[in-house]
């Protein structure tokens, strides 16, 4: 699924059918889109393999940013499936392909630090941000 497919209130209709020209762009997306509209889009490594689909985004009220997107990963209809908090900032869209890219190898998201849908960490803890931030290779969005 994809960004397109969940827009209920019309956000990206102008750019439908193509890249948008100067005179067709009209919306907010691609800079600015709807979190609704994003969760379930598909996640795909830079070796074109599915590794996942957006389930949450999680928003830092704190200081009003995005800290991570809640990926899905394994299992079968649901059952068996782990998921993995994703820094925000790891993630590309692929405008083209309607889709997310993440720069990690398939098997090394296999071994990624994740939890089990019933049981959700504490994504505020600083120290659970350094050990996921630094499996991505990426800086604490608040430094």
């Amino acid at each position: 699924m994809n960004y397109e497919d969940r827009d209920t209130y019309g956000i990206y209709k102008a750019q439908r059918g193509g890249e948008p020209g100067p005179d067709l762009r009209r919306g907010p997306g691609p800079e600015m889109m709807g979190a609704d509209t994003l969760i379930g889009n598909d996640v795909y490594n830079q070796k074109d393999e599915d590794i996942g689909d957006i389930k949450e985004i999680m928003l830092d009220l704190r200081n009003g940013t995005v800290a991570y997107a809640v990926l899905s990963f394994g299992g079968f209809l649901g059952m068996h499936e782990k998921l993995f908090a994703v820094p925000w900032h790891a993630l590309t869209l692929d405008t083209r392909n309607k889709r997310f890219v993440l720069n990690v190898e398939k098997a090394r998201l296999e071994h990624a630090p994740g939890f089990d849908k019933e049981k959700w960490p504490d994504m505020a803890d600083q120290a659970w941000a350094q050990e996921i931030h630094s499996y991505y290779g990426t800086k604490p969005y608040s430094d």
